[in-house]
C-alpha cells in the first residue's frame, strides 16, 4: 500500500510516523509533500527565537527530513500539492525548486495542509519589513530583518491575540519600540473575558508596549521597497517592521476542490477516527479540520499545535490498522507577554452565553506560593460555572510566577464534567515554596460554590 501525506509539519509527520511504526517499507510506502523547507519543527516557538529565549533555530525543528528519511519516509520538500483526484486516487504536486509536476498514487490520503494567515487587502503589498509568523521560513524572515543594518527601531504588531502578543514580547526583547493594535476593547479579546483582557492591556503598557485598541487599520505607508509606517484614522504609526497577527483559517482550498467535505467552521470534516466523512482511505487532520467542542457539542477549529499532534498520531495508528480516537477539545491554551502568564480552558462568558448556558461566576485574587514565602506573586483566576448544576463551563488565570499552568487542573475537572462543589475537596498538593495552603484553584472553586447556592 502507499500513503500519501499533505504536509509537513506536526499533524502530517506524527500521521506518517506512527503508520511507519505499526506497518514496515514492505507493507506500506509512506510520501510526504511538504511546501516549505523543514519538517516537523515548533511554529509556536518562533517568538521565543526571534526574541532571544531560544538561541539557534534548529532547536525549533524535532525531527529533520534526513531523520524522517531513515525512518523509511519519503519527504519530498519544496513539492506543492495543487491537485488531488479522488477517482484515479492520486495526487499533483509542483517542484517548486526543480520545476516540473509529479503525480503520486496513494492507498491512503492525509490531507494536513494547515491553516493560513488571515491577510486583509491592505497587507498584500510587496514592500519588505511586512510578516505574518506562521512557517518557520517566516520566522527566518523576521530575523534576518531585525538583523539587518540599520537595525530596525520601530515595530508595529496588528491583532491581539496570541500570536500579536508574542511578538509584541519578542520585539520588546530585542530593543524595538513597540505599539500593539488590536480592534477589540481589550488584547486577547477572544482568549479571556473583558476583565481579564483588562489585566493583559495593563501589564503590556507597564512593559513599554503601547496598546491601541478599537483600532482600525487602514493602510501601510512604504518607501523605497520597504515599509514605513501603518496608516490609522487617527493618524500614520512609524514602523520599521510590522508583524501581522490577524487570525488563520482551515486552509482548505484544495480540499474543496477536490471535494472533501468542509463544516460550518470552514475545516474538513472528519470521524473521531479523522477518517474525512463518507471518504474510505482519506484522513485529515491539524489546523485544516473542524473538531468537537467536548461542552457544547457543536463544531470548532481551534489550531493548535497540541491538537494537531493528537489528531495525527490518531490517524497514523488507524492507518497502520490499530484502533484510536480523537474526541474533541475544550479550549484549553496558555501564553505569556514577558512575564505576565495567560491561560484559559473551556468557554469564556462570551462564549457560555452563545450556547445558550445560564451560568454564574466567580473571581479571585490569590497568591503563587504561601503570602510570607518569597517569590509570592499575585495572580486572578475567573471560574465560570452552570447556574443551579455548578457544573464548571471554564476558567482563565491571569498572573505571574507558575500561575499559568495551574490551568490543567482545571482542564481536567472541565474535561472530566466536575462540579464546582465537586472541585473544592480536590486533592491538591500544598506546600510554602510551591501554593497557600488554600490553593487559588479550590478558592475560585469554593466562591463559584456560593454563588451556585446563591442561584438556587
Amino acid at each position: 500500500m502507499k500513503l500519501v501525506v499533505i504536509g509537513g509539519d506536526a499533524a502530517g509527520m506524527s500521521a506518517a510516523s506512527q503508520a511507519r511504526k505499526r506497518l514496515g517499507e514492505s507493507d506500506l510506502s509512506i510520501v510526504v509533500f511538504e511546501r516549505g523547507r523543514y519538517t516537523s519543527y515548533s511554529a509556536c516557538g518562533i517568538p521565543y527565537w526571534i526574541g532571544g529565549a531560544v538561541d539557534d533555530r534548529d532547536k525549533l525543528v524535532a525531527r529533520t527530513p534526513e531523520e524522517h528519511r531513515k525512518a523509511g519516509i519519503d519527504v519530498r520538500l519544496r513539492h506543492e500539492v495543487v491537485g488531488i483526484d479522488l477517482d484515479r486516487r492520486e495526487v499533483r504536486a509542483h517542484d517548486l525548486d526543480g520545476g516540473g509536476e509529479v503525480r503520486e498514487p496513494f492507498d491512503h490520503l492525509v490531507y494536513a495542509a494547515g491553516a493560513t494567515p488571515f491577510m486583509p487587502e491592505w497587507a498584500r503589498v510587496r514592500d519588505e519589513g511586512v510578516f505574518g509568523v506562521q512557517t518557520l521560513g517566516d520566522g527566518e524572515a523576521i530575523h534576518a530583518w531585525l538583523d539587518r543594518k540599520p537595525e530596525p527601531r520601530t515595530a508595529v504588531v496588528i491583532g491581539g491575540g496570541y500570536i500579536g502578543v508574542e511578538m509584541a514580547e519578542a520585539m520588546v526583547l530585542r530593543g524595538l519600540t513597540v505599539t500593539l493594535l488590536e480592534k477589540s476593547p481589550q488584547p486577547m479579546g477572544k482568549t479571556v473575558d473583558p476583565e481579564m483582557g483588562a489585566l493583559v492591556q495593563k501589564s503590556m503598557r507597564g512593559l513599554g508596549i503601547e496598546v491601541i485598541t478599537d483600532a482600525h487599520v487602514e493602510g501601510l505607508e512604504t518607501a523605497g521597497g520597504r515599509v514605513r509606517a501603518v496608516v490609522t484614522p487617527g493618524g500614520a504609526l512609524p514602523a520599521d517592521v510590522v508583524v501581522l497577527g490577524l487570525g488563520v483559517r482551515p486552509n482548505t482550498a484544495l480540499a474543496r476542490e477536490a471535494g472533501l467535505p468542509v463544516g460550518s467552521t470552514g475545516g474538513v470534516r472528519t470521524d473521531l477516527r479523522m477518517r474525512v466523512e463518507e471518504l474510505e482511505g482519506v484522513w485529515a487532520a491539524g489546523d485544516c479540520v473542524e473538531t468537537r467542542h467536548l461542552i457544547t457539542g457543536r463544531p470548532v477549529h481551534v489550531p493548535l499545535g497540541t491538537h494537531a499532534n493528537k489528531q495525527g498520531r490518531v490517524a497514523g495508528i488507524n492507518i497502520g490498522g490499530g484502533y484510536a480516537t480523537f474526541p474533541g477539545v475544550i479550549g484549553t491554551a496558555v501564553t505569556k507577554v514577558c512575564d505576565l502568564e495567560v491561560a484559559r480552558t473551556g468557554l469564556t462568558s462570551k462564549e457560555a452565553r452563545a450556547a445558550g448556558y445560564s451560568f454564574v461566576t466567580a473571581t479571585v485574587d490569590s497568591t503563587s506560593r504561601a503570602g510570607y514565602y518569597p517569590g509570592a506573586e499575585l495572580m486572578t483566576v475567573k471560574v465560570i460555572a452552570e447556574r443551579r448544576t455548578g457544573l464548571l463551563l471554564g476558567a482563565q488565570i491571569v498572573g505571574r510566577s507558575e500561575a499559568a499552568k495551574r490551568i490543567d487542573a482545571l482542564a481536567v475537572a472541565v474535561w472530566n464534567r466536575m462540579t464546582v462543589e465537586e472541585m473544592t475537596a480536590l486533592d491538591l498538593s500544598y506546600a510554602p515554596p510551591f501554593a497557600p495552603v488554600w490553593d487559588p484553584v479550590l478558592i475560585a472553586a469554593r466562591k463559584a460554590t456560593e454563588a451556585v447556592h446563591a442561584s438556587l
